[in-house]
């Protein structure tokens, strides 16, 4: 890596720009800027610690690939719990479709669901610990994935997370992962770890692995919800040489917790984004009618139908509200129960599919359920449980779907609504307000991030903010059908993919690799 002299910059032609000429070496095929007002000082600009990285095209040399290794305890769709799964798999389809080398390394749960898993075979064993671990091989959805398998019996709890010893079973996880990179001569350039639970990764690379051999890599943490494990995620913040969140917002929103604050000069807001294959109107096997944003209403209003005929509803053109999460208080679930009782008070329909970890909340969804369903069966239906070939179907066939999270990290549920041409009416928090832009009060920030504006937005935790949002939505509705119709054509054409997320990731990488 060479480093050239500083180059003053002289004013270009027009005048109000600067230019310079830089002479490279052939054999170059990137180039790095920063920026400073003078030579000895002044204002600095380094584009947030990344550097400006830029390709040079017409060198002898073409970049190499890079490496890059995921060590997580969840994947889509064959260890899903939450997003986390979500994003390991469809970021590392993203960045393997930009030519670069990615690996996935998974925990072999007896809960796995090998459907999803193709070529899958026994690839040879090794020792860590006085355990024996074997390795397994397979594909998932294009991905090269690693299943380890420790003889302990710590993966076959039925389950991968609420075994009473999971820090202990991860950890073991994590340094596994670390051996088997070691004993089998892999040497990424990153190592991507995510959550609370490959934490561990974190310290142990820069501990004990990088000393043994695996000197060339660099780790990348991103944080899915600090929620969870903060203490695991406060000691990995401290040994990453970068660190992510899901969404720009959210970044905010923890920059000063304890965990993150010390670190802020390495920790950056990527937006997740959805993967497109599996999202996708035009080809999915779940709904009765492909469609685009050219023929959008066609396609909702078959999907409505086939919805309210395979739930027992009305079969009537009423506006429809879906919600599909889990039923936990993150999820907002006061403001849930008001929003049905508001959007059946409105004569509008609504399907809400999601399941409780907790049984309490579980038991009082299902006397919700049942006092619902026997007085407004035509017109309510809610699905306590886990039902994905469902979940596109209400994607489909919903109006608007309902996200009103107390904190969302990201949220991918407002972006998957859109790609159905579902208007998403959402709390302002974390994700959720980098993505949704409130057509009555949005413009201006719409515009100034290149958009327009795109659903319901509404600002505190309490009943009053959601009416507020869900009142609006249904008003338009029924008050002005071709606008609504045209505002479902518009979302369906915005871009929520992973395509500018993974070319962030990508910058980050290579910012990594340069500390």
């Amino acid at each position: 890596m060479d480093s050239l002299p500083p180059q003053r910059m002289l004013p270009a032609d027009n005048g109000s720009h600067l230019k310079a000429t830089v002479k490279i070496p052939t054999d170059a095929y990137m180039m790095d800027f920063v920026f400073s007002e003078r030579e000895d000082g002044g204002i600095f600009d380094n584009k947030g610690r990344m550097d400006y990285h830029l390709p040079v095209f017409g060198g002898t040399v073409k970049e190499p690939p890079l490496h890059v290794v995921h060590i997580a305890v969840e994947m889509a769709p064959i260890a899903k719990v939450g997003g986390l799964g979500d994003v390991v798999t469809s970021l590392s389809r993203a960045v393997q479709d930009l030519n670069h080398k990615v690996h996935v390394i998974l925990p072999k749960f007896d809960c796995l669901n090998l459907n999803h898993v193709t070529d899958l075979h026994h690839q040879r064993s090794y020792s860590w610990g006085g355990t024996e671990i074997k390795v397994w091989f397979g594909e998932v959805e294009g991905l090269s994935v690693y299943f380890l398998e420790p003889l302990n019996g710590f993966f076959s709890k039925g389950c991968v997370y609420g075994c009473g010893n999971d820090a202990q079973r991860f950890g073991f996880f994590c340094h596994a992962a670390l051996e088997f990179l070691q004993q089998g001569g892999i040497h990424p350039d990153i190592i991507h770890v995510h959550d609370w639970s490959s934490a561990p990764v974190a310290w142990l690379f820069k501990d004990h692995y990088m000393h043994y051999g695996l000197c060339k890599s660099r780790v990348v943490f991103t944080i899915h919800n600090l929620e969870f494990g903060a203490h695991f995620i406060a000691k990995a913040m401290a040994y990453t040489d970068k660190a992510t969140t899901v969404s720009h917002t959210y970044a905010k929103e923890v920059a000063g917790n304890p965990a993150i604050s010390p670190h802020l000069h390495k920790f950056h807001g990527i937006l997740n984004g959805i993967d497109l294959d599996i999202w996708d109107p035009y080809n999915d096997e779940f709904i009765p009618m492909s469609y685009t944003s050219e023929n959008v209403v066609e396609g909702k209003r078959a999907a409505k139908e086939a919805l309210q005929q395979r739930l027992g509803l009305k079969k009537s053109d009423l506006p429809l509200v879906g919600i599909i999460t889990r039923l936990t208080h993150q999820k907002g679930i006061h403001l849930i129960k008001h929003a049905i009782l508001r959007t059946l008070e409105r004569n509008g329909q609504v399907v809400l599919l999601g399941s409780a970890p907790d049984p309490h909340i579980q038991n009082d969804f299902v006397n919700l359920a049942n006092n619902l369903h026997s007085s407004h069966g035509d017109r309510a239906r809610l699905q306590l449980t886990y039902d994905e070939p469902l979940s596109h179907l209400i994607y489909a066939g919903s109006d608007f779907i309902l996200v009103p999270s107390i904190f969302e990290p990201c949220g991918l549920t407002q972006l998957t609504a859109m790609r159905y041409g579902s208007i998403p009416v959402v709390r302002k928090t974390g994700g959720l307000y980098d993505t949704v832009f409130d057509v009555d009060n949005d413009k201006a920030r719409a515009e100034a991030h290149g958009l327009e504006t795109n659903g319901f937005t509404f600002d505190g935790a309490d009943c009053g903010g959601v009416d507020y949002a869900l009142n609006r939505a249904i008003t338009a509705w029924y008050d002005d059908r071709d606008w609504f119709n045209s505002l479902c054509t518009r979302v369906m054409e915005q871009d929520w993919s992973w395509n500018r997320p993974a070319l962030d990731y990508i910058e980050l990488y290579h910012a990594a690799k340069k500390q």
